[in-house]
């Protein structure tokens, strides 16, 4: 009887833990559970939306590059050696978007976003290593829903080593993960089949890319998504390029110095001498100027294949009528703040460069001064064929503003990078990046924030998080920050499995560990 009476007792306590577990959840943190189940589709997963307009659809040629920094662009004269004639023509006859951006600067995240229109952790494509949900929805396969022929040519990089056909599209070429820039025997999946990669590997999509322009049936609507491997490390020109910046010289950004940098965290000055710092870049004595230089060289192929597009579209007399969209996935690093890559809310690493030219739409020589993401990119392409983008989306269109239209618009984006166990050298990010101000908050570090007036510090080199002229412009860029982390569900830390090798190391004559600042010192 004794041992009765105990086991009803042990069920009675654990139904009422379990019933005081549901009351914290849904009463302390409401939250808690929507935020890792947000929506990322439409009820029933259907693919019908509202059409905004009756005009005919709209043919769109959206162009990808991996990193590919604002900056990298021959108008913009950043440096001696960047020559990218076809993107000047696209910015002087089309739009410039200087103050383009990406919601998470790495591969996956970024094009899931760009796929999606949702932020990282809503589509958890937080790294490049996973895969991807097949509950996630493709802008393409809501334009196949109303006719448009959809191709993916290039760099799927979403879930790892993988290259298969993918939903919403009709057309597919692909490789996988990274690829390779030189020929190999079973490097590309054409539709479902392995061949070889005869050539560079831009040259190589761009002749599929006009390949699927040419074979289109012509009586449909058409979505190229042109997604290039060029400008991804480690960079290797075509032979043709190889050479052409030689003699050109590297003006270094002035934050590579340590000292041009006040307040910068420890984390930050740690990473100077790490795989992604200029004192040892990926384990090596790598040279910073001579390195750009080579990704100036690789960069002017995928210049040249966008104008092989844009000639071609010229002779079928669809260049006035077709939306040509360019962007990069992410930013890129050439020792801005001591470090190299991506992964960081800096300017250099979140910023992308980002095009549009459509005669028919744009005048030229627009320039679009909003803050634009590659959130925004699904429900823009969506919008220009004539359709409403759905609500779960985070991103909306900008459409209005190549037309040189107004609209409501955000105050500030949201920014997020998870830590990677492969990559330790960058914590967990969470930023808000206003038309003037940049909070920057961490997580799982010891000392500091980040707070950057952009209007008189366009370099970030003054860290104003401890200045009291700007405590109350951090708490309200505090609540704000976390008010959209809450009303996009992102309240929590998307964790996966271990995978892949760690690039941890430090050269042990580079620079030391950073030292505490003093006033953490008592």
């Amino acid at each position: 009887m004794t041992n009765i009476f105990i086991l009803k007792d042990q069920q009675s306590l654990r139904a009422k833990l379990l019933l005081a577990t549901i009351l914290i959840l849904t009463v302390v943190h409401p939250f808690i559970g929507y935020s890792q189940n947000a929506a990322v589709k439409q009820p029933g997963g259907s693919l019908k939306l509202q059409q905004r307009l009756k005009l005919p659809p709209r043919n769109i040629v959206f162009i990808l590059t991996d990193d590919h920094r604002y900056d990298a662009m021959g108008f913009l004269k950043a440096q001696s050696f960047i020559k990218t004639p076809n993107l000047d023509r696209l910015a002087k006859g089309g739009a410039y978007l200087p103050n383009a951006f990406v919601t998470t600067s790495l591969c996956s995240p970024s094009r899931a976003s760009i796929l999606t229109g949702l932020y990282a952790h809503k589509h958890k494509v937080v790294d490049n290593q996973n895969p991807v949900s097949n509950d996630l929805v493709f802008y393409p396969q809501y334009l196949r829903a109303i006719g448009y022929q959809t191709a993916m040519v290039g760099k799927w990089h979403m879930g790892g080593d993988y290259d298969k056909p993918q939903r919403g599209f009709d057309y597919w070429v692909s490789f996988k993960g990274q690829g390779s820039y030189l020929p190999e025997k079973n490097g590309l999946n054409v539709n479902g089949k392995h061949v070889t990669q005869k050539g560079y590997i831009t040259d190589e999509l761009t002749g599929y890319a006009l390949d699927f322009l040419k074979n289109r049936q012509k009586n449909k609507p058409f979505m190229l998504y042109l997604s290039h491997k060029g400008v991804h490390a480690d960079f290797i020109p075509a032979d043709r390029d190889k050479g052409m910046f030689a003699k050109d010289s590297f003006k270094p950004p002035l934050t590579m110095e340590k000292e041009n940098h006040q307040g910068a965290p420890m984390w930050l000055q740690n990473q100077r001498n790490s795989w992604h710092g200029v004192e040892y870049p990926y384990h090596s004595s790598l040279d910073i100027g001579e390195y750009y230089k080579r990704y100036a060289e690789t960069l002017y192929s995928v210049d040249e294949s966008v104008g092989r597009i844009m000639d071609y579209l010229k002779e079928q007399g669809l260049l006035e009528s077709t939306l040509i969209v360019y962007m990069g996935d992410n930013g890129f690093q050439f020792g801005e703040h001591g470090i190299i890559d991506k992964r960081t809310a800096y300017e250099a690493s979140m910023r992308v460069p980002m095009l549009a030219y459509c005669p028919e739409l744009i005048k030229p020589g627009t320039v679009v001064k909003q803050v634009v993401a590659n959130i925004d990119i699904a429900p823009t392409l969506l919008d220009a064929a004539g359709l409403k983008a759905p609500g779960y989306m985070d991103g909306k269109s900008f459409l209005s503003f190549l037309e040189n239209k107004q609209q409501p618009w955000r105050d500030g984006l949201l920014y997020e990078y998870y830590w990677e166990r492969n990559f330790p050298q960058t914590p967990t990010i969470h930023a808000l990046r206003g038309s003037r101000y940049k909070y920057i908050h961490y997580t799982g570090i010891w000392d500091t924030d980040e707070l950057y007036d952009l209007q008189n510090d366009s370099l970030e080199s003054r860290n104003l998080i401890r200045d009291s002229a700007y405590q109350a412009i951090v708490k309200q860029m505090n609540r704000e920050l976390f008010q959209q982390l809450k009303n996009s569900g992102g309240m929590y830390i998307p964790l996966n499995p271990d995978s892949g090798e760690q690039s941890n190391l430090r050269n042990k004559l580079g620079s030391p560990a950073a030292v505490f600042p003093s006033y953490l010192l008592k």
